[in-house]
């Protein structure tokens, strides 16, 4: 796919002695693949379901993220990864504007309400029972 994110290798040389070794608990699965997965969801915007299969289960992309980014280890890793690449721009947003389906326009009906002395005076609109 083209819109893929893949660390480069000297991207990755730069951040995979900054990485966490020696956990406890299952053992982890490749972290290049899964750190890149992350990186493409944070460019993208998509939500963390919608992450491609190849990067892994996207529960194991977005619990690495959650945790990842609780300990710190995030800020580490891009500040290396600016200094591997000081001439380009990096940037990651996945800023997003939502509004809900009605923020469209204004509840409808007539915009001028007549006032209550015109009301009683103007002619039933329906038959009286």
């Amino acid at each position: 796919m083209a819109n893929e994110f893949w660390f480069s290798d000297d991207q990755w040389a730069r951040i995979e002695p900054l990485l966490p070794k020696h956990r406890s608990g299952a053992h982890r699965v490749d972290d290049r693949r899964v750190i890149s997965g992350i990186v493409h969801v944070l460019k993208s915007g998509c939500r963390w379901q919608d992450c491609p299969a190849r990067y892994g289960p996207a529960t194991t992309v977005y619990n690495r993220f959650r945790r990842w980014t609780m300990q710190g280890i995030w800020r580490r890793l891009f500040l290396a990864l600016i200094e591997v690449t000081p001439g380009e721009a990096q940037m990651i947003d996945s800023t997003t504007a939502k509004a809900h389906r009605s923020a469209a326009g204004g509840k409808g009906g007539t915009k001028f309400k007549r006032s209550g002395a015109h009301a009683l005076a103007a002619r039933p609109k329906s038959m009286p029972l």
